[in-house]
């Protein structure tokens, strides 16, 4: 909206001084003839915008103008800007208006705080598109006009009407009564119901979505982590899940143990490693948590498992020969 517009046109130069019209239209995402009638704008409502011209020059606002607001203390507006780092907002198709808020926290802090919390916040780093091997996190890519009718039909509390694309499968229409949003590793899915079922849909794969004005059936208050939790739980045990002995360094006891659907019993070996019994979502899954421990893990059941990796070590060994 062009109100929030002109409010993030007048916080972008009170935090950052002198700025040309081409630096504002970046910030802004706009056109730099859509900057210039703003600046109009603002100067027509009495905000004492001039112009600097030049090489080095650009618009500014007179010394000593402030929009004075109170209420947040330095703590406060730094534990604001970290959790407005996260993407989480950018799953959910809100990431211009988590930008706009931003400029709003740090415009609210009181002079002496302003520069100190803005530069805290630079020190911190959130959930980076890397991490330390170089493993590019990938963000799910949602149209703004599909999650904007899925958050309308969560908050309103309304029955949605979805075009979805199961894995594999041609995009079909249902009607699902929505339960709340979740973003998870910058995946966003929406937690739902149809016909009294629990239903868990990816973002990315809802090719249309319609809010209906029929109110939706759930109930009220939820407890959205709890039901997070416990669909996690039966995608996890569903499927034809295999049960894996192993004995394991203890070094590398966590890595095994994050990768497991289940750890079903533990007991210390005679030579100091670890005997495990663990659960894993299908034979695939198995062969690539084991392999990924080398020679920290050996596998003694079931001997499938035990003949699929001598079968890879053999085969590397053979390549590399001579």
């Amino acid at each position: 909206m062009r109100a929030d517009r002109l409010v993030s046109l007048v916080l972008l130069l009170r935090q950052r001084g002198r700025l040309s019209a081409t630096a504002l239209a970046r910030e802004l995402e706009v056109s730099t003839r859509t900057v210039l009638r703003d600046i109009e704008a603002l100067s027509a409502a009495g905000v004492p915008v001039y112009t600097e011209r030049g090489r080095l020059g650009g618009f500014a606002l007179l010394p000593g103008f402030q929009t004075e607001l109170t209420g947040l203390n330095h703590d406060e507006a730094l534990a604001l800007l970290i959790a407005g780092s996260r993407r989480g907002a950018q799953a959910f198709g809100l990431g211009s208006a988590l930008a706009s808020a931003m400029l709003k926290v740090i415009d609210a802090l009181p002079e002496s705080y302003r520069e100190t919390a803005a530069g805290a916040s630079q020190r911190l780093l959130i959930d980076p598109e890397t991490d330390l091997l170089s493993r590019r996190q990938v963000a799910d890519e949602v149209p703004d006009t599909i999650v904007a009718e899925v958050r309308r039909a969560v908050f309103a509390g309304h029955k949605l009407r979805l075009q979805y694309a199961a894995a594999g499968q041609p995009a079909k229409w249902r009607t699902v009564d929505p339960i709340g949003l979740v973003t998870v590793r910058d995946q966003g899915y929406l937690l739902a119901a149809r016909s009294g079922e629990d239903r868990t849909y990816r973002l990315s794969r809802i090719v249309a979505a319609e809010e209906l004005t029929e109110p939706a059936e759930r109930s009220d208050p939820v407890d959205l982590d709890r039901a997070w939790q416990e669909r996690s739980t039966r995608f996890r045990a569903g499927g034809d899940t295999v049960t894996v002995l192993v004995r394991i360094s203890p070094a590398r006891r966590d890595q095994l143990i994050e990768t497991a659907v289940a750890v079903l019993a533990e007991e210390p070996d005679t030579d100091g490693w670890l005997r495990l019994e663990v659960t894993f979502q299908d034979s695939r899954h198995a062969v690539w948590a084991l392999w990924q421990l080398a020679a920290s893990a050996e596998a003694l059941s079931p001997q499938w498992l035990r003949d699929s990796l001598r079968e890879r070590a053999t085969a590397i060994a053979a390549r590399y020969e001579g």
